[in-house]
């Protein structure tokens, strides 16, 4: 190996020890050179570099890099961008990515955007803060998974059309990253085709598969480092987020529901009269649930609504009785009300949201009662004062919002 590709090595192999989660998904990229490559670049599927840029990194910086581009295929940015203008689009992955590596101790290059405005904010949220004329410096590396123009990559027609329309793909890439050495494509030709261009961009069903295979990259670092005892707090929720957002709400709650109000055949012995031979029977379960209502008013009318007719969906089909609680900082007057397998699920009159959020009245309530729940389902932002320990029955968080709960399921609501 010659110098740069032994400081690449280097580079890995410490993360790997370091930091595991990060050392996991950046090990899921090849690692090429790139005379077309200002710094570094990647397209979901091989990660580019300079030699010349990365001669002049130090250790540290050259991880920060590393990191950086595994760290934009594990969040999906490739895939996330939609009808968004693109140069806006990449200020705000790189936004969204270098505060988290900062806070995980490692050095950014000179060339590395990092706004502490942006940190814990997700690149669509970044995105309508940046202003449309906003080109205020070079971005740290290339993204080059979209087209020049913008877009999917959708063949050879789109990248002649981007050809015909003035400069070359590569042409283009080149010049915004202010190099010297252009790479012109000749007729018949498209960016790519050479061994120092830069690769096409994506298909949209490439980035659909590319998507699913980050996404089992990310849960298998995940539990890599946890195991490790090497996952920060910050990267645990950045990769329950991740992965949760790929998940139906509404599958996992039918799912669950499924599993707790069912008819199934039991072989208990039956009673003596009934005969020696044992004959299996069919027993029905009717499911006990609780929900449980934020109505602080974080959480609005509508979202109420939506999630209680989407509940009443699945009810239809399973025997479950319901007990509806409603709570901010105390339960709702006239609370809870009951509602049996035939009955309609629907909100019991119009609530006035107000004052904080504690989540303890219902937890309370169903253990004066005595009541042992097959699940509470409790839908929220989860920005509340929690019960200090978990029940002995199970707890569905369904979340709207970032917030992190302390026990539980946790189900991100999309």
């Amino acid at each position: 190996m010659n110098e740069v590709e032994t400081k690449l090595a280097a580079a890995k192999t410490r993360l790997i020890l370091d930091k595991p989660f990060l050392g996991a998904l950046v090990l899921r990229l090849p690692l090429k050179a790139a005379t077309w490559c200002r710094t570094t670049a990647t397209d979901a599927r091989t990660l580019y570099y300079n030699p010349r840029w990365i001669e002049g990194l130090s250790a540290g910086e050259v991880q920060f890099a590393l990191a950086h581009e595994a760290l934009h295929c594990a969040l999906g940015h490739f895939a996330r961008r939609g009808h968004r203008i693109q140069r806006k689009w990449d200020l705000a992955c790189d936004f969204a990515v270098n505060p988290i590596l900062v806070d995980e101790g490692l050095t950014p290059p000179a060339e590395a955007l990092v706004l502490d405005v942006y940190r814990g904010m997700a690149a669509e949220e970044i995105y309508p803060c940046i202003d449309d004329s906003n080109d205020d410096s070079r971005m740290m590396d290339e993204h080059v998974w979209d087209g020049a123009e913008g877009g999917d990559g959708g063949g050879q027609g789109k990248q002649n059309e981007a050809q015909g329309k003035g400069k070359s793909r590569a042409e283009k890439i080149d010049a915004h990253a202010g190099g010297s050495n252009q790479q012109k494509v000749g007729a018949g030709e498209t960016a790519g085709d050479g061994e120092n261009d830069p690769p096409p961009p994506l298909s949209a069903r490439e980035k659909e598969q590319l998507k699913e295979q980050w996404q089992r990259h990310l849960a298998v670092a995940a539990q890599r480092a946890r195991e490790a005892g090497k996952l920060s707090g910050q990267l645990a929720r950045l990769a329950d987020a991740a992965l949760a957002a790929q998940v139906s709400w509404r599958a996992l709650l039918a799912q669950y529901l499924s599993q707790i109000a069912r008819d199934d055949y039991t072989w208990q012995r039956p009673s003596r009269r009934e005969g020696e031979v044992i004959w299996p029977s069919l027993r029905s379960h009717g499911g006990d649930l609780h929900v449980a209502l934020d109505i602080s008013g974080s959480v609005t009318e509508k979202d109420l609504a939506d999630f209680l007719g989407e509940l009443n969906a699945l009810k239809g089909a399973l025997p479950v009785r319901i007990t509806l609680h409603a709570c901010d900082s105390a339960l709702a007057e006239g609370g809870p009300w009951f509602f049996e397998p035939w009955d309609e699920l629907r909100l019991p009159r119009q609530f006035s949201g107000g004052g904080g959020t504690v989540f303890t009245p219902v937890f309370e309530w169903i253990e004066r009662a005595g009541a042992q729940p097959d699940a509470l389902i409790y839908f929220t932002d989860a920005d509340g004062e929690f019960p200090r320990q978990a029940p002995n029955y199970p707890v569905l968080w369904l979340v709207k919002g970032k917030a992190p709960v302390p026990f539980g399921r946790r189900i991100q609501l999309n």
